[in-house]
C-alpha cells in the first residue's frame, strides 16, 4: 500500500482546501466544498474566503447570510459553523445525539432530572412566536419551571442542542458587532430539516465521510470524526469504502480517499497564506502534523490566526492600528519574509476596504 508523508498529505490538505490556489468559483460554492467553515468568532469566515477565493469581495458572504443561503448554526464538535443552507438541513438531524452528549459533558450534574423532551417543548413553545431571542432570555422564559439548574446550562442545551436554530444578522455581516439572536432554523430557512434516518441506516453519514474527504482528504476514520465529532461512523465507512482507494501514513494508519481527488506532487509550490482563527484545514484532523509542527499544536486550538509557509504553520497573525503583524514561529529565509510581508499587506487591503496596506513581520525566535 503506498504511502504518504506529511509533505505529500500536506499538499493534498492545501488542494482540497482551496489554498494552494485560489479558487474561482463562488462564495457559496467554497461554503458547500469546504463543508462548512468554522465561524464562532464573526468575522473570521470572510478571511478563510479571502484566502481561498480570487476576487471574494465580503458583501458576496454578508448577502448569503441575509438571503438565508447559508447559516450560522451550531453543528461539527458542537462548535458555530457556517454552512449552507441546504446542508444545515440534511445533516442536522444526524448530529442531534452527539449535541446533546456534548452539551452533558459540561452540564450532566446541573441537568440531572430534567426530562429534556419536555425542556425542548418549553423552549419551542416560548420560540413559538416567533421572536428571536438570546440564550439568557430564551432560559430565563423556562427557568420557572426548571429552577434549580444555572440558566447557563438550560440555555446552552436549548440553544445548542435541543432545537435546531440559526443565528440572525447582523451577527455574522462584514464589520459588524451584534449579539447573537435565536430562531429556529425551521422557522428562519422556511422549511423542515430532514428526519432522521430510518434505523440501522445512515445515508448522511455516508454522505458526510464523501464529503469530508472531498475537503480534506486522504484521512483517517479519525480525522473524520474529530472534523464532526459524530459516533458511529465506522457504519458510514464500510457503506463508501468500495467507492475509496487507500493509503497508508507514516505512522501506518489506513488513509481513505475519493479516487479522483487531487494529491499533488509533493514538491508543487505552496504560496504564503493567512488563516483565520479555529480555521478547519488544521482543526479538522485528528493528526494536523500535516499542517502544523506537534511543537505548535495549540496554536490551533488556542484561537490563534496562523500563517501558512510552504504549506505549513510558521507564524500567528494580527492587526495593530491597520497593520498586519506577523510573528514567526521559526526563522524565515529572506525570500519567505519578502512573501509574508506582500501576503500581509494584501491581507490589510482587504481588512481596511483599501484604507491601509500596511504589513510586518516581527523578528523570529532566537
Amino acid at each position: 500500500m503506498t504511502v504518504l508523508d506529511s509533505r505529500a498529505l500536506g499538499r493534498a490538505t492545501l488542494a482540497r482546501q482551496l489554498l494552494l490556489e485560489r479558487a474561482e468559483v463562488p462564495a457559496l460554492d467554497a461554503v458547500a466544498h469546504l463543508g462548512g467553515l468554522q465561524a464562532q468568532e464573526p468575522q473570521e469566515p470572510f478571511v478563510g474566503l479571502w484566502s481561498r477565493l480570487r476576487s471574494f469581495e465580503p458583501a458576496q458572504l454578508s448577502a448569503l447570510v441575509t438571503d438565508r443561503r447559508v447559516v450560522r448554526t451550531h453543528l461539527m464538535r458542537r462548535t458555530v459553523h457556517l454552512v449552507t443552507a441546504d446542508d444545515a438541513v440534511a445533516w442536522r438531524a444526524r448530529h442531534d445525539a452527539m449535541l446533546r452528549q456534548r452539551v452533558l459533558g459540561v452540564y450532566r450534574g446541573e441537568l440531572d432530572g430534567v426530562d429534556l423532551d419536555e425542556l425542548a417543548a418549553a423552549g419551542r413553545a416560548v420560540l413559538a412566536d416567533g421572536v428571536p431571542r438570546s440564550m439568557p432570555e430564551l432560559a430565563r422564559a423556562v427557568a420557572g419551571r426548571w429552577p434549580t439548574p444555572a440558566p447557563r446550562a438550560l440555555g446552552e442545551m436549548l440553544v445548542a442542542a435541543l432545537i435546531p436554530m440559526a443565528q440572525l444578522p447582523p451577527r455574522g455581516l462584514w464589520r459588524t458587532r451584534a449579539g447573537v439572536r435565536n430562531v429556529p432554523l425551521a422557522a428562519w430557512l422556511g422549511r423542515e430539516i430532514d428526519p432522521p434516518a430510518p434505523a440501522g441506516t445512515d445515508p448522511v453519514g455516508a454522505a458526510l465521510v464523501r464529503r469530508y474527504l472531498a475537503a480534506f482528504g486522504p484521512a483517517a476514520t479519525a480525522d473524520v470524526r474529530m472534523w464532526s465529532g459524530l459516533a458511529g461512523l465506522p457504519a458510514a465507512v464500510a457503506a463508501v469504502r468500495a467507492e475509496l482507494v487507500t493509503f497508508r501514513d507514516e505512522r501506518g494508519r489506513e488513509l481513505l480517499d475519493l479516487p479522483d481527488a487531487p494529491r499533488p506532487d509533493p514538491d508543487t509550490p505552496a504560496p504564503v497564506r493567512f488563516l483565520p482563527a479555529f480555521d478547519n484545514a488544521i482543526l479538522g484532523y485528528d493528526d494536523r502534523t500535516r499542517i502544523v509542527d506537534d511543537a505548535h499544536r495549540g496554536v490551533s486550538v488556542a484561537g490563534e490566526r496562523v500563517v501558512l509557509v510552504d504549506g505549513r504553520v510558521a507564524a500567528t497573525w494580527t492587526v495593530e492600528a491597520g497593520t498586519v503583524v506577523a510573528t514567526p514561529l521559526r526563522r524565515f529565509s529572506r525570500a519567505d519574509r519578502a512573501a509574508v510581508a506582500d501576503e500581509g499587506r494584501a491581507l490589510a487591503t482587504f481588512l481596511s476596504d483599501g484604507e491601509s496596506h500596511r504589513a510586518r513581520v516581527a523578528a523570529a525566535p532566537r
